[in-house]
């Protein structure tokens, strides 16, 4: 068998590729953020990404099935109970969350409210679930005025904090969301707590992309804590510090930009190393899948296929990449949060054997043993490895 020195893991925010057998339990049957988005644009031209399988996987108008898939392909269903970037990336890592994180239709309790209100000293406004931009829109005038910060959940187990940063600054900001994080725990242990700037004038607000995420921890150590504690680095790229709460890694580079996160990517294959490295790219979902917008959604996946070349030719004889997701965000829907959606699983590198279909994974939770079996740490307590599948022998 090959000698596999780093596994390389680029996460696309919000890229399903097909409602699970469950989704109409989360109000989202017949979403398929690839799919859809290939039918409402006319056609996707992704030639990377189809040459390693992405259209055996699912039904996209522009990238057809392959015979000759250039590495391991299949899809994976998520077992955890939920569709949160949190908890996805949880299951994709090897824990596989026990119940579903709160959610709050309609708005938070009022005594919760009341709660953050005194621990930060301010007045909130808002409380209600809602797009973040449309609340920023109705609410930012009387937040300049008064200084109360905008407080606001979604579908997904979220609190989230939005201030001009003009009004609350940056730091700030991120303190009294801090504040949020350590008092929601037990019944109210929210996913995450993000925190939202914006910048702008009364009617041509915009939000700016110093975003944070304060995750809740996991429930139990994740493949990259197990890693570090083996001995290999662990590499971030993208919000990974922010959804794991910064645990398990011996280093990141924060961003927020897809092409950033890419090229970062690029410049480590370059170097060379061991262990892992954990991507995220979130404009798919951040940008365009929240903001229903299937034209932008469309480029940024042509974007990042382009950059994929490089990436794969960059690879090292001892690298095996593995492009996932974490949930859907079906832009051509009415709604603009997370979908319940399979993912796909393509695989490739020197010691990947070509033409593997891997079929439908029943966890997310696969990916984080296959993994930990690459790299030769013990096995996990959920999922099952793939890597007598796909691994060559010669």
């Amino acid at each position: 068998m090959w000698n596999v020195d780093r596994a390389t893991v680029m996460v696309l925010d919000g890229v399903g590729v097909g409602a699970l057998p469950d989704a109409a339990d989360f109000g989202d049957e017949g979403s398929n953020s690839v799919g859809n988005t290939a039918r409402a644009v006319g056609g996707l031209t992704l030639p990377n990404l189809g040459l390693l399988g992405l259209g055996n996987v699912a039904d996209i108008v522009g990238v057809p099935p392959v015979g000759d898939a250039a590495g391991a392909y299949g899809r994976m269903a998520e077992v955890s109970p939920g569709k949160d970037s949190t908890v996805g990336h949880w299951e994709l890592m090897g824990v596989v969350s026990p119940r579903p994180l709160p959610t709050y239709p309609d708005g938070f309790p009022r005594e919760l409210i009341e709660e953050y209100e005194r621990r930060i000293g301010r007045k909130t406004l808002g409380n209600e679930a809602i797009s973040g931009t449309v609340i920023i829109d109705q609410l930012g005038a009387e937040h300049m005025r008064t200084g109360s910060p905008i407080v606001y959940t979604s579908a997904d187990s979220v609190f989230q904090v939005a201030a001009h940063e003009e009004v609350i600054p940056l730091e700030e900001l991120y303190r009294i969301c801090m504040v949020a994080r350590e008092m929601l725990t037990g019944e109210h242990a929210v996913g995450r707590v993000i925190a939202r700037p914006f910048v702008g004038e009364p009617g041509s607000f915009r939000r700016t992309q110093d975003r944070r995420d304060f995750s809740l921890a996991a429930p139990e150590p994740t493949l990259l804590e197990r890693l570090v504690g083996a001995g290999h680095q662990v590499i971030g790229v993208g919000k990974v510090d922010d959804l794991f709460a910064k645990r398990g890694l011996t280093a990141c580079h924060h961003t927020v930009d897809n092409k950033v996160a890419a090229e970062k990517v690029i410049e480590l294959l370059r170097e060379g190393g061991q262990g892992m490295i954990l991507a995220n790219l979130i404009e798919f979902d951040m940008l365009f899948g929240h903001r229903n917008n299937p034209e932008g959604y469309a480029a940024a996946l042509e974007s990042f296929d382009a950059q994929l070349a490089h990436i794969m030719q960059v690879m090292k004889p001892g690298d095996v990449l593995f492009i996932v997701a974490d949930h859907g965000n079906d832009p051509t829907t009415p709604s603009t949060d997370h979908s319940r959606e399979y993912v796909p699983l393509l695989v490739c590198g020197a010691p990947v054997k070509a033409g593997v279909s891997l079929g439908t994974r029943s966890s997310f939770a696969d990916l984080g043993a296959t993994i930990a079996e690459l790299l030769r740490i013990d096995p996990l307590p959920h999922g099952k490895s793939f890597v007598s599948e796909i691994m060559r022998t010669e």
